[in-house]
């Protein structure tokens, strides 16, 4: 126990530095995406479809207060980091024993957190109310708080911070309610806003012909978090929908940047390119999903590349360095309001597929083909994994006039009792858009859970039956399956202490750990004297 303490504290006093993370993931998981790319692969190989079905229990850590997690660890040197609403606990992440707590209890507002980021001996993570709260992870002492958004404006956060070097980028969630999106560079050191970036633009500025009214509650959130390339000093971030979500008579146009991937230059702010998924969108088909960094060969050229996995169905390929579109293909067998993208990326739309008062019935429906959950991508074998849902919704436009902050979106979308829809895990080829195999979920389609992949070909993820599961990355073979005993809304992450690899994943209520057994070694026993 001493030993273990005096390893503990050992690497507690070890910073984090932007070059590690640079190398990230590896024994450690130092980012919400675990890589700044936004990979969803470990090169960790001691786990393999071999071995998988071994995996057992090895620790369960209850978080205070917790109704439905939706946080990803991050694991710096044996410590694990793990979030939850105005909240942040550091774990040994050998056995789950709290190290430290920090909850924020200046906080007067509860929302969903999707984790932390971690830089120097600093640890991040932002409050309900929109303040970046820095924390000493030897501690949890407060060096500190920071506010770079106010509620009273329409905004709240919930995404994990993006630490780059010297910086922490932070966003907005509340696209809903109308308020205007934006993301915020804060210093590292002291928490001073050095540039704040808008997805939606104010009169007068490039971008405004697009909208008519409401433009200054346009939404364009940036409630999930963005990749980054370090080589051009490159930020990737997705926006929100335009608000109001279902009902756009009265901001007919493209409404930019809304469901749109920013490139943004990391140290100014300044956008270098934009690309738009969905002008206009009537359906709250928000982009926020990973843009993923490939390097790839395409066409028989080098490329670099993005791919996107977006909720309004189609799988996209952009060139990375000018947001050229490339391609698209179709994610779902279920996809009625669109019948392509054109040449210039645009959607080609099927007439009398927006909401309507009576309602309307549309493919995807408004959880999207895909979501904010986590996918994977691996060079090895070329596939993209990713988690869809085939549903479709009944939507609706009102004419009520929509009021900025009283939860009314011009409308709303639901199923029908019997069209709850399906979730499965597919493998495509994001150069072709081939889909190469599928794996359907069990449950009753209610869950946000992602993935995470390794190298050997082991993909985990959660499925909507609370289980965590291993799946084989060629073939879409269940290899393991454990039930978490409660609903997942969260991604799993893999790493390493002392040469052991383990995943960990978050159910609604707890954060479970998971490696492969290890047998008792036997005590050899004197034998018994009998006198």
């Amino acid at each position: 126990m001493r030993l273990c303490l005096f390893l503990l504290t050992a690497t507690l006093t070890a910073q984090v530095s932007y070059e590690d993370i640079t190398k990230s993931p590896n024994q450690n998981w130092l980012t919400y995406a675990g890589d700044y790319k936004g990979r969803g692969l470990s090169p960790l190989t001691q786990i393999s479809p071999e071995n998988a079905q071994n995996l057992t229990p090895k620790w369960t850590f209850n978080v205070p207060n917790a109704k439905g997690l939706r946080a990803r660890p991050i694991v710096a040197d044996g410590v694990m980091y793990y979030t939850n609403t105005n909240a942040i606990y550091a774990l040994d992440a050998r056995s789950g024993r709290r190290i430290w707590q920090y909850v924020d209890t200046q906080s007067k507002k509860e929302a969903v957190n999707r984790g932390a980021a971690i830089l120097g001996n600093q640890v991040y993570f932002v409050t309900a109310d929109c303040h970046l709260v820095s924390l000493d992870r030897r501690t949890g002492g407060v060096a500190w708080r920071k506010q770079y958004g106010n509620i009273k404006d329409g905004v709240f956060c919930t995404s994990a911070p993006v630490a780059i070097n010297g910086k922490i980028i932070v966003g907005t969630a509340g696209g809903d309610e109308g308020m205007r999106g934006y993301l915020a560079a804060l210093d590292a050191s002291t928490g001073a806003e050095l540039w704040r970036t808008y997805t939606i633009p104010a009169r007068g500025e490039a971008g405004s012909e697009t909208w008519g009214n409401f433009i200054e509650y346009g939404g364009g959130a940036t409630w999930l978090s963005g990749t980054y390339e370090p080589e051009t000093n490159t930020l990737f971030w997705t926006t929100g929908n335009p608000w109001p979500d279902f009902y756009g008579g009265d901001r007919k146009g493209d409404n930019l940047y809304s469901c749109s991937l920013l490139a943004l230059d990391a140290n100014t702010g300044k956008m270098k390119w934009y690309f738009q998924f969905t002008p206009g969108d009537w359906h709250d088909w928000d982009a926020q999903s990973w843009p993923v960094l490939a390097d790839v060969q395409y066409e028989g050229k080098p490329r670099k590349v993005i791919f996107h996995a977006n909720r309004n169905g189609f799988l996209y390929l952009l060139d990375r360095e000018t947001g050229k579109y490339l391609r698209a293909s179709k994610l779902l067998d279920n996809l009625d309001w669109a019948t392509g993208i054109d040449a210039k990326g645009r959607p080609i739309s099927v007439p009398g597929k927006d909401p309507t008062p009576e309602g309307n019935r549309i493919c995807p429906g408004v959880r999207g083909a895909t979501n904010w959950m986590s996918q994977s991508w691996n060079p090895a074998t070329g596939l993209l994994s990713v988690i869809v849902l085939e549903q479709c919704d009944v939507f609706t436009s009102s004419s009520k006039t929509p009021e900025p902050g009283k939860n009314f979106a011009g409308g709303g979308a639901g199923p029908r009792p019997n069209d709850a829809g399906k979730f499965y895990m597919r493998a495509f080829n994001p150069l072709t858009g081939e889909r190469k195999w599928q794996y359907p979920m069990t449950g009753k389609a209610e869950m946000w859970a992602g993935l995470t992949g390794t190298v050997t070909g082991v993909l985990f993820a959660g499925d909507d039956d609370g289980h965590l599961i291993a799946i084989e990355a060629k073939t879409g073979k269940h290899l393991w399956h454990y039930q978490t005993g409660d609903s997942i809304t969260a991604s799993p992450i893999t790493f390493a202490i002392d040469g052991k690899q383990y995943v960990s994943i978050a159910n609604a209520t707890s954060i479970l750990t998971f490696g492969l057994f290890e047998p008792v070694k036997s005590i050899p026993v004197p034998p018994m004297q009998i006198r």
